[in-house]
């Protein structure tokens, strides 16, 4: 089992933040593209080889944002028509994301196996997780979903307090 933790820079109009090991050395760079179009995030090794990519789709009548770990896509996270609060799906082949992710407390499953947990923590600055990787094939998928997870609460309440969406 590996354990990460990610803490992202609060009031970062750049969207850049590391990932790092229990030795708090960085493991993961993640790179946001703030006025580019469409958004995305580019999450990186420690060689600078991009190991995923999280797109929001434009011109979608709800969001979308796409998880593209490798090169290929492992997953889709999509807002859901709702009147009274803001859900959202995520749609993945034989991965399952249970729990409260919303509150970024949940497990990743393949194939009804946990291969990872994350956990918010409190009394921090800013948003800050605790991630444990299970199955080290997995590593790359399980940061990416916390980071496109992140990403998709960050464009919701921009969305909320007037911003573009």
């Amino acid at each position: 089992m590996k354990q990460f933790y990610i803490k992202q820079k609060v009031f970062s109009l750049s969207g850049k933040f590391t990932v790092k090991d229990q030795q708090e050395k960085d493991v993961y760079y993640v790179e946001g593209s703030f006025m580019k179009i469409p958004k995305s995030f580019s999450i990186m090794n420690t060689k600078r080889d991009e190991v995923a990519l999280i797109t929001k789709k434009m011109f979608s009548f709800l969001p979308k944002f796409f998880v593209e770990v490798n090169g290929q896509e492992v997953l889709t996270i999509k807002k859901e028509l709702s009147f009274l609060k803001a859900r959202y799906s995520i749609d993945a082949a034989g991965i399952e994301v249970n729990g409260n992710w919303w509150d970024m407390n949940f497990q990743v499953s393949k194939h009804g196996e946990v291969v990872g947990k994350v956990k918010k923590e409190w009394f921090t600055w800013g948003d800050s997780y605790k991630v444990e990787v299970l199955d080290e094939e997995m590593e790359a998928i399980v940061i990416a979903i916390v980071v496109a997870i992140d990403c998709v609460k960050a464009d919701q309440a921009t969305a909320a307090s007037g911003g573009a969406n």
